[in-house]
């Protein structure tokens, strides 16, 4: 069993980190709004004041932030970062959903520390998280992600090395866009449907018998269908996810389709639908 900390409590921070210590991990915890650690804490977790002090003594750190700042700031802050904290030997582990270039930065700085990194983004949302199931998409050295492979395994079901740093943020970027296309490109044929005086049970169950059905397009109908928009993945978040695939692109011209997909949730959050689930977006073509 290691030493363990984990940076970011939220929707999905929190379930990796009850996993972890179901594991029998010794975890130390650290969020930015301390309550969200009270659960954790009652079921044996240490409670840290600061990034930096939550680091001490641990053999793992593993962050799940919203996006680079939050990333950039929990590591590097110069007061209260963890990255100072941590003892050469030491393994960090970002499963935050960020930038490949703060991916390279972060394992640069870490190196110069003595401090090795893995970047191990996750695909799958609130369920699987808690089911441990999730799938790492992992970046980073093979005997970095050979030391990690316990933690990994107590909170997710597979774990997949996908290259050097920055990979794994590129990999994550690519699995949420094709996510987010579908999203969108299900919104609008449903609408499509809507309008013109279809069935749309029936013919949504006649695409469903094709080969162009994906396993993932029964979750993304039922809750457009039903109205049920309780944040699983908020659109604010994939919204981000989209930014930053476009801007790994350099130019949307060269990506028109995910350009073209970023574009509804951009417009989603206008119309004040950020914080509800990325299905939401059915409400734009629903009309």
């Amino acid at each position: 069993m290691s030493k363990i900390t984990v940076l970011g409590l939220g929707a999905m921070g929190s379930r990796m980190a009850a996993n972890l210590l179901k594991a029998g991990h010794t975890l130390t915890v650290w969020n930015r709004t301390p309550q969200a650690a009270a659960s954790l804490v009652a079921a044996g977790a240490r409670q840290a004041a600061t990034p930096r002090a939550a680091v001490a003594g641990a053999d793992f750190v593993l962050a799940m932030l919203r996006d680079d700042a939050a990333s950039r700031q929990v590591w590097l802050d110069a007061e209260h970062g963890a990255l100072a904290g941590m003892a050469a030997g030491t393994v960090a582990i970002e499963s935050s959903t960020v930038t490949p270039g703060w991916i390279r930065e972060l394992g640069a700085q870490a190196a110069e520390q003595g401090v090795e990194l893995l970047e191990a983004p996750v695909a799958g949302s609130r369920p699987q998280a808690e089911a441990g199931l999730l799938i790492f998409l992992a970046g980073g050295e093979a005997a970095t992600l050979e030391r990690c492979q316990p933690l990994l395994k107590a909170m997710g079901g597979a774990v997949h090395l996908v290259g050097p740093l920055g990979n794994g943020a590129l990999t994550k970027l690519s699995t949420n866009a094709l996510l987010g296309i579908q999203v969108t490109a299900l919104a609008e044929v449903i609408g499509l449907l809507k309008r013109n005086g279809a069935d749309v049970d029936a013919a949504l169950k006649a695409i469903a018998a094709t080969p162009v059905w994906a396993p993932v397009n029964n979750y993304l109908v039922s809750t457009m269908l039903t109205g049920n928009f309780a944040p699983q993945f908020p659109i604010a978040l994939i919204e981000k996810d989209f930014g930053y695939a476009v801007a790994a692109a350099g130019d949307g011209d060269t990506i028109p389709t995910i350009a073209a997909a970023h574009g509804v949730f951009q417009q989603a959050i206008e119309q004040g639908l950020g914080e509800i689930n990325m299905t939401g977006v059915v409400q734009l073509f629903d009309k």
